[in-house]
């Protein structure tokens, strides 16, 4: 499927059409005001890509910069990733509020560490 069109209606909702290259058919999606908000918030755009995607991108985008805390280095990015799903929000979260606290813009493995021994989480 490739991207055919969107629209923004005004009313909250947003609309978008994707159409099949091979057998021209089209499909459609509509959010209501409430996923348009949410798609948005996640700094998800629907529409065309004019640029390929880079390695690690969408990882990136979940637990990089959010919210305007620390970005991830890319190491940092691949150690989250290992940590168990079900966890693996409130470990973003510790880290992102001990980089906070401490002014630290950009979470490192080694900053990962520094925050496991002072917040008394080696065992874990």
């Amino acid at each position: 499927m490739a991207f055919a069109e969107r629209q923004v209606p005004g009313d909250g909702t947003l609309a978008a059409t994707f159409k099949c290259p091979k057998c021209a058919r089209v499909v459609a999606m509509l959010t209501n005001p409430m996923e348009t908000q949410l798609v948005s918030s996640l700094g998800v755009e629907i529409g065309g890509r004019t640029v390929p995607a880079e390695a690690f991108e969408s990882v990136g985008k979940i637990v990089g910069t959010g919210g305007g805390g620390p970005a991830w280095s890319s190491d940092a990015q691949e150690r989250l990733a290992r940590v168990p799903s079900f966890v693996r929000g409130m470990v973003k979260k510790i880290y992102g509020d001990y980089a906070k606290e401490h002014g630290i813009t950009e979470i490192t493995p080694a900053m990962m560490d520094t925050a496991r021994v002072e917040l008394g989480l080696e065992g874990m």
